[in-house]
């Protein structure tokens, strides 16, 4: 019975020094001058693209949807206060949660997913991957699963204790946006118009909510009429499907009507033939100029939009990532550490 209460407690000694280690290249990690780099966890938890990979393939093969629903999440992180994690953050007496402002509140979706890998994550490796990390990767792994490119994500973000409500409201993108607003949103972050409409192209998959659909439907620009640009047999298909209900968070569309579990070109063809569902997507082919040339570019060469998509997704990673000693890694995604309510 004595050996075996000593060999736990050399057991538990053993993981609490490893935790120790762990916490230590957490915080000083392999990052130079604040720079991600793609080696960042190969010492330190060399499986953890791995088990990210594995839970993304058994949720999106459960529910395909879950593709797009991650790399939204990657999207409206990265847009607010940098790629820290801070969209996971829930509602405490320190922080109002990034969850319910209104490009959120309702419709983000693939919070269990993140925590089940933090979860796996943290039993392989303790204190070593950021949440911020987390939805890099498993928007990548996302986009793979469903017919797009892969690429290395570069690592060594950290998470911010923090959440920020009032720049979720005021920064992201909302589908109602015409095409000047939509850039200046681009540009606010340190991201080009071309990035723009590249990264429009992840609505090749996923789904939306009719309410961001609904003004575009019956009372575009409060004129009482639906959009003139939508064809009248796209316009009859979409009123049948959505009731002019702004308050129904239930009923939704497919963004892409043709292969809307795969990530393709599709997107940019349903545009160029007038079948965009949201007023902020199909406003790019319907403006002359450098936005209409890129989705016409894209419609008619996939492997161009692939190349560029992967370029840009890199790009947005890189919008002010906490590194070094700033921040922290979370042992949960959803609560900073040592919370207490």
């Amino acid at each position: 019975m004595g050996h075996g209460y000593l060999a736990k407690g050399v057991l538990l000694l053993v993981l609490v020094l490893s935790c120790m280690l762990q916490i230590v290249h957490s915080t000083f990690g392999t990052t130079q001058s604040g720079q991600l780099v793609k080696s960042y966890y190969d010492a330190s938890c060399p499986k953890a693209e791995q088990i990210v990979r594995t839970i993304v393939t058994k949720a999106v093969k459960k529910d395909p949807r879950a593709a797009a629903s991650l790399v939204r999440l990657f999207f409206h992180d990265c847009f607010v206060s940098g790629c820290d994690g801070s969209v996971l953050l829930d509602n405490s007496t320190a922080m109002v949660s990034e969850k319910g402002a209104r490009p959120n509140v309702n419709t983000l979706r693939g919070f269990g997913i993140i925590e089940d890998i933090k979860e796996a994550l943290e039993k392989e490796c303790c204190n070593t991957v950021s949440c911020a990390d987390i939805l890099a990767i498993a928007a990548r792994d996302s986009v793979v699963q469903t017919g797009g490119p892969h690429y290395d994500v570069l690592l060594g973000r950290r998470d911010n204790t923090i959440a920020n409500y009032s720049g979720a409201n005021e920064v992201l993108p909302s589908p109602k946006f015409n095409v000047t607003t939509l850039t200046q949103k681009f540009i606010a972050v340190g991201l080009t118009k071309e990035d723009m409409v590249t990264l429009s192209g992840a609505h090749t998959i996923g789904k939306s909510h009719c309410t961001s659909v609904t003004t575009r439907l019956f009372n575009q620009s409060g004129t009482a009429k639906p959009d003139p640009a939508i064809p009248s047999r796209l316009l009859e298909k979409l009123q049948r499907k959505c009731p002019n209900d702004p308050t129904d968070l239930k009923t939704t569309l497919v963004l892409d009507d043709v292969t809307p579990e795969t990530f393709d070109n599709q997107y940019y063809k349903n545009l160029l033939a007038r079948q965009g569902i949201l007023y902020s997507d199909q406003i790019l082919a319907d403006t002359d100029g450098s936005n209409l040339e890129l989705v016409k570019l894209y419609a008619a060469d996939q492997n161009m939009f692939f190349d560029a998509f992967v370029k840009s997704m890199t790009k947005m990673g890189n919008i002010s990532p906490l590194t070094g000693s700033n921040g922290e890694i979370r042992k949960i995604c959803h609560r900073v550490n040592g919370y207490r309510d």
